[in-house]
């Protein structure tokens, strides 16, 4: 049993130019829990992002797109975290991952960055890397020097629809990871 999940923070660019990009992943998977609970963003200012709430498992949960871009990301974290007092444990972050092919989700309790900007800046502002990760697979270009355009290029139709096949996988136990059952879900998810 992990701990309930209070605030789920989807990584992403702002702005119409990045919103098919592959880095913004995890903005399409918080539209789709946004949109499965009829919840609407709202900008909120003093946490440098759009915010919307949801009732799920039982209790409130905070939905959160920094709109600082993927580096600073970590700031819109702190500020809702913070005011809300929602500890480390208690927040999932949704992100693309290229070390996974389109269409594979995992989740993951803790660990490194793994070379995601949005990452290390949310373990740096946070002061740890305590939370849990749902990681969407976008693939690797094959080359390192090929990553930052890779990221930043719109996702191919076929790359698209196979983050959106992973992102409705991950739905199914949605309940389950914002519940606390991170295992149940985790053995759900990664046998499919």
């Amino acid at each position: 049993m992990s701990a309930r999940v209070d605030l789920v923070v989807g990584l992403g660019n702002p702005g119409p130019e990045y919103e098919n990009t592959r880095h913004n992943a995890g903005f399409w998977f918080l539209d789709t829990v946004a949109s499965a609970y009829h919840a609407v963003f709202r900008a909120e200012k003093k946490f440098s992002g759009e915010v919307a709430r949801i009732h799920a498992a039982g209790h409130d949960i905070w939905l959160l797109k920094p709109d600082t871009f993927m580096n600073n990301s970590g700031q819109s974290v702190q500020a809702l975290s913070r005011f809300y007092k929602i500890e480390l444990p208690h927040i999932l972050v949704a992100h693309d991952d290229l070390d996974l092919p389109p269409g594979v989700a995992r989740l993951k309790q803790g660990g490194g960055h793994g070379g995601h900007n949005g990452l290390r800046d949310i373990i740096s502002k946070m002061g740890g890397n305590g939370f849990m990760r749902l990681r969407l697979g976008i693939g690797h270009p094959g080359e390192k020097k090929k990553v930052t355009s890779h990221v930043l290029k719109k996702a191919s139709t076929e790359d698209r629809l196979e983050i959106e096949r992973a992102i409705e996988r991950v739905m199914q136990v949605f309940p389950q990871i914002v519940g606390g059952d991170l295992q149940k879900a985790m053995n759900q998810l990664h046998s499919g």
